[in-house]
Parts: structure tokens; C-alpha cells; sequence
């Protein structure tokens, strides 16, 4: 009799496997969506001198109050102006230009009225317009990104300023994929009898994993054959660091994933059996290092079940901040707890007035819920083995299905 454990206990077991994160060197361009391995520490001020922040006219604020004051040369940005502002002088600026020496102020262009080679100021500034202080953007060993960031745009623009051409990542884990069952058929592969089923578990776990950081291995569907299965995975497992197939491991005749992973490959079973809905069958198993992680055949329950134990282990190889985006909503609608387990049930989430609110218009529940429950808006609704039934107005836990895209 296979024993079912909590699916706390099964998030235990999974935040003991051991994994160990490694790095590369990459140029910053091709780094977008990895995750940083160092923190990035500025090695200069910036800007390094005071510098325009509009383009005007530089000068002495004791000379604010004069008639006019006369233009003695440019400075374009890019460029060292020789001349010094004395009393009585301005030097037209532009923006991004070094402030030039003996200015403290700058007057914008539209404050002023210019006669011939004079400047007549119209509207006042205070003293310091429109000089960036040295360091205003960042200091001299400030810690400008911190390790376990996700490089994005921003983060490439900052490196790009610090003349940092490459930087250290975490490698992405490399997923093995597939899908098994003699039902199912692949895109384009014609069906021959009724009962066959389109496959499309493995290019949704393949896309749900790409989007938070993995490269895939796509294997495609695998036949309920002994051997394809079981040389599906001895292949799998020399390239890849996770094993992921969905389908085998419940109690058919024919569910042969399971029978593979035990008898064939002696893998270490971690468990197999976990008290949560959907997806109460699922395995986690260790082989030579290698994670392998057997879901549920169908479609809606592989997919959640691939989110609550793949991509934390998808986030722990990148040794990355991320964690699934659990919040706080507020229920619209009395729900009853229906069975001894946790249980995540499709719901729609929208952001109004500050908080959360779900609801369940148009959801399907039970053995009728189907991957179209995660179109829209969509959250996981929560509710704790042990939990209540949960009242109209309740703050509940969800998951933001959204921020895994």
C-alpha cells in the first residue's frame, strides 16, 4: 500500500534535494533573463564632476542680479571648455556637458532673453539649477545589482555605463520533456481511431519552464512501451539536470513510468504520493544526481503540478530571488473545503480598490477542469489541508498565474 504524504512534507523533501549552482561568463547583451552571479559594485562616481542637467547658460550666482551678463564660449557635451566663467560672464551649456570652471548655476535657455553676445536673465533660478551633483546617480562602491538578480533591460543599460562587457550568471537547468502514452499523438500526426487524444502536455511544460528560466530538451511524446520509456530515460538523464514526464505513475495496468523509475533504474524514490489536488500521484525520484519529477497524465494537473514543485527547483539552479507569486485576495463567495488534502482550484483574480478579489465565474472544478482554466486572469485559490471552509469576504492565499508567463 503506497503511503500518500502532506504536501508540506513533500515541499521539505524537495528543499533538501541538494543542488549545486554553477556559473559562466557571458557578454551582457546575450545575459538578458539570466540571473546574476555577483554583485555589480560601482567603480567610479557618476557623474565623476558637476555636471548640466539642461541645456542653459553657466554661471556665477553672486551674478543674478546683474543687467546682463556676457556669452564667452560653448561647451557641447562631450567636450573640455578651456574657458573659465569669471564675473560677469556666462558659457552656453548643454545638457550633459562638465560644468565649466567657476560656474555653480545654470539658467535654462527659456529664462533668458539673449542680446546679441549678452544674456539678460527674465526669470530667476536658485543657486545650483540644473547642476547634477558628483555621485548623484551612484557613489564609488555602491552596490548598484545585487547577486540573484534577473538581468533584464535595465540592468544591461547599467552594466553598459560601467564599461562592463561581460558578466558571471547561473547556468540555466536543462529539462528533458515528455509525455507518455499510446494515446496521445503529436502536432500533425494523423489519428487513426477515436479514442486517440491530441499530446499537449510536453509543449506546455516546455513553454512554462522556458519562461522562468530553463532550457528544454523536448522529447516529444513516448509510446506506454517498456523500453521506449526506459531508454527515454537513460538518454534524458545524461543531458539534462531534471527529468520531467507526465502520465505512468498512477495505478493502471499500463501506467509504466512509475515501474521504469523503480525497477529499471533503480532511481532513489523520494515519494511518490502526495496528498494535494490536483495531482496526488506525482514521484520525485533521484538518479545519479539528476532529478526526476513524473507527473499526472492529465493535461490541467501536470501543469499545476509543474508549478508547485518543478519551477522552485527551475529557480534553485539559478540560484535567483524568485519565488512563486503567492498573495493575499479577498474571496467573493462561500467556498467549502471538499476533501483531506491541499487544494489549488482555478480561479479569476482582478486588482481593484488596493487588494485582490477571485472569483469562480466561468471555472470548471473537479474532473472537469481543464487547461482553459488558466486563460484570462487566473490564480490558484489555496486552501490548506487543515484549513476551514472559507466564508464570502475571507482573505485567502493565491497564486498569480500571470507573473509566470
Amino acid at each position: 500500500m503506497r503511503e500518500f504524504i502532506t504536501y508540506k512534507k513533500s515541499l521539505e523533501i524537495l528543499e533538501n534535494i541538494k543542488i549545486n549552482p554553477s556559473t559562466k561568463r557571458l557578454f551582457i547583451a546575450n545575459a538578458v533573463g539570466y540571473v546574476l552571479a555577483k554583485d555589480i559594485i560601482a567603480d567610479h562616481n557618476s557623474p565623476e564632476f558637476p555636471t548640466s542637467g539642461m541645456d542653459g547658460y553657466a554661471f556665477k550666482y553672486e551674478d543674478i542680479n546683474q543687467d546682463f551678463l556676457k556669452i564667452t564660449d560653448k561647451n557641447p557635451a562631450g567636450f573640455v571648455v578651456e574657458t573659465e566663467v569669471i564675473s560677469g560672464t556666462c558659457i552656453k551649456t548643454f545638457t550633459g556637458s562638465l560644468m565649466p570652471k567657476g560656474s555653480d548655476t545654470l539658467i535654462p535657455i527659456e529664462n533668458v532673453e539673449v542680446v546679441e553676445n549678452r544674456i539678460k536673465i527674465l526669470k530667476p533660478v536658485p543657486k545650483g539649477f540644473a547642476v547634477r551633483d558628483i555621485g548623484e546617480n551612484y557613489k564609488k562602491n555602491e552596490v548598484l545589482i545585487k547577486k540573484g538578480t534577473r538581468i533584464g533591460f535595465s540592468e544591461v543599460g547599467v552594466l553598459a555605463s560601467l564599461n562592463i562587457v561581460q558578466v558571471d550568471v547561473y547556468v540555466n537547468p536543462i529539462i528533458a520533456v515528455a509525455s507518455t502514452g499510446s494515446e496521445i499523438l503529436d502536432l500533425g500526426v494523423e489519428q487513426t481511431n477515436d479514442s486517440q487524444i491530441r499530446s499537449s502536455n510536453h509543449l506546455t511544460l516546455e513553454a512554462l519552464f522556458k519562461s522562468n528560466g530553463a532550457d528544454v530538451l523536448q522529447m516529444g511524446p513516448v509510446d506506454d512501451n517498456l523500453e521506449n520509456i526506459t531508454n527515454f530515460f537513460l538518454n534524458s538523464l545524461k543531458n539534462a539536470n531534471i527529468v520531467v514526464t507526465t502520465g505512468g505513475v498512477s495505478v493502471g495496468d499500463y501506467d509504466l513510468v512509475q515501474d521504469v523509475i523503480k525497477d529499471r533504474l533503480k532511481a532513489e524514490v523520494l515519494f511518490h504520493g502526495v496528498l494535494v489536488k490536483p495531482g496526488m500521484h506525482i514521484l520525485v525520484a533521484l538518479k545519479d544526481e539528476k532529478i526526476i519529477v513524473a507527473l499526472p497524465g492529465f493535461a490541467y494537473s501536470s501543469t499545476i503540478c509543474a508549478i508547485l514543485y518543478v519551477l522552485p527547483l527551475i529557480f534553485r539552479f539559478r540560484n535567483s530571488d524568485e519565488k512563486l507569486p503567492f498573495v493575499k485576495a479577498k474571496i467573493t463567495q462561500d467556498f467549502k473545503k471538499s476533501q483531506d488534502k491541499t487544494i489549488f482550484t482555478a480561479c479569476n483574480v482582478e486588482y481593484k480598490n488596493g487588494e485582490y478579489i477571485i472569483d469562480f465565474v466561468g471555472k470548471k472544478s473537479g474532473t472537469s477542469a481543464i487547461l482553459t482554466n488558466m486563460l484570462g486572469n487566473p490564480a490558484l485559490l489555496k486552501q490548506e489541508q487543515d484549513s476551514p471552509d472559507i466564508k464570502n469576504g475571507d482573505l485567502v492565499d493565491i497564486l498569480l498565474l500571470n507573473n509566470l508567463k
